[in-house]
């Protein structure tokens, strides 16, 4: 099956076509990670993109039903140097291009990815086109110029549509623990005991990645997940003793409808956490403003320093906007910058228990470095309860 990518500065790309028999427009970007394909493709955050992996070989172990970070894999396209032609590994239940077909979604390898991330990184992330079915480099080019991405609002798009509790009968968030020998007949499920969830909290479901509600399960929280066009009123109904604002994909200025709600949130009190977009939504609720980084951080490798300790993180990431650091209040510290450009990792209120992170401390897969932000969260409404 032959496949073509497009961009909209004219460039083709021709290769052979995996996935679905398919097209699909989209914002090409690129991502660094040399494992977790499978959470890329269902982090809600990648909703409008192309997603070109910059490791060669990819899918020599597999998809499997437990890793999913949503209820779809929302990429629009997937672009990779080589399909492992094997899948190894005893938790694998299908193939990446098998997931893919089932999915919709179309992939194409044997393009010369090297090529492709230097010109994203020189000319900054494009608006491209992915095909696995016949069409012509003109046409395929117009396509590519005629998709739109900045000032789309994708988070309608990929949010839960009705409030629940997460995990309340405790089945899907215990973290998995290491079995050796043959003790334990199902070491595929084996899991670490989950302790009480004594904490109620509201999370806003901007496009949520799953292992985040599976840290704040772990970390003692019962959460309610309402969906992105809820109101301040909606999460106020649950008594929240915390406020969680979730990652999202898109272009945080698209979403005035949000920023309004979490606005009056601030006003209540509530102890409040946000990662990724939910930094992004404080930062415009805070009365700042965001703009386009030129490639974006897509990777698990990004360097971030936390200004309040001296430490260095080293964090996952996918986002392609910032928060502006000059358009924000005396009363909000910038606490965590990135290492690579300086641009803003996180956000604190000086007099309120308010703080965010640019970054994803669930890091699924990942770096753990910044696993105990949760216990912060926690440690915070205990504090101000």
């Amino acid at each position: 099956m032959k496949a073509i990518l497009a961009l909209e500065d004219g460039s083709v790309f021709h290769g052979a076509g995996f996935g679905a028999k398919a097209t699909a427009c989209g914002e090409v970007c690129f991502n660094t990670s040399m494992t977790g394909y499978q959470e890329i493709l269902t982090d809600p955050s990648y909703k409008g993109q192309i997603v070109t992996m910059t490791y060669p070989l990819i899918g020599n172990y597999g998809v499997n039903t437990v890793d999913i970070e949503s209820w779809r894999p929302h990429a629009s396209g997937f672009v990779i140097r080589e399909l492992s032609p094997a899948v190894s590994n005893w938790r694998a239940d299908c193939s990446l291009a098998e997931y893919l077909e089932k999915n919709g979604i179309p992939g194409i390898q044997g393009i010369d990815t090297r090529a492709l991330t230097k010109k994203l990184r020189v000319r900054g992330a494009m608006n491209g086109f992915i095909a696995t079915e016949k069409i012509s480099e003109a046409e395929a080019v117009k396509r590519a110029k005629e998709f739109v991405f900045v000032g789309v609002d994708y988070v309608k798009e990929v949010t839960h549509k009705k409030a629940f509790r997460w995990d309340e009968k405790d089945e899907q968030s215990a973290a998995f623990d290491l079995v050796r020998g043959n003790k334990i007949a199902d070491a595929r499920n084996f899991r670490k005991p989950l302790p009480a969830a004594d904490i109620p909290i509201v999370a806003f479901d901007y496009g949520m990645k799953y292992n985040i509600l599976r840290r704040l399960r772990q970390h003692g929280f019962a959460t309610h997940v309402l969906p992105a066009t809820a109101s301040a009123a909606d999460a106020l109904k649950f008594k929240p003793a915390g406020i969680f604002l979730s990652n999202g994909p898109g272009d945080p200025a698209a979403l005035d409808y949000i920023v309004r709600e979490v606005k009056t949130l601030l006003g209540t009190g509530i102890p409040m956490f946000g990662i990724c977009l939910g930094n992004q939504i404080l930062g415009q609720a805070f009365g700042g403003k965001t703009f386009k980084l030129k490639f974006g951080h897509r990777g698990a490798n990004q360097p971030v320093k936390d200004l309040e300790s001296g430490k260095v993180e080293i964090t996952s990431q996918n986002h392609g906007f910032a928060v502006d650091p000059k358009s924000l209040p005396t009363e909000v510290a910038v606490n965590r910058i990135n290492l690579n450009d300086q641009t803003v990792e996180g956000l604190r209120h000086k007099t309120k228990p308010i703080f965010s992170v640019q970054y994803h401390p669930e890091a699924s897969p990942g770096p753990h470095d910044s696993t105990p932000l949760f216990a912060e969260f926690r440690q915070m409404i205990e504090k101000h309860g």
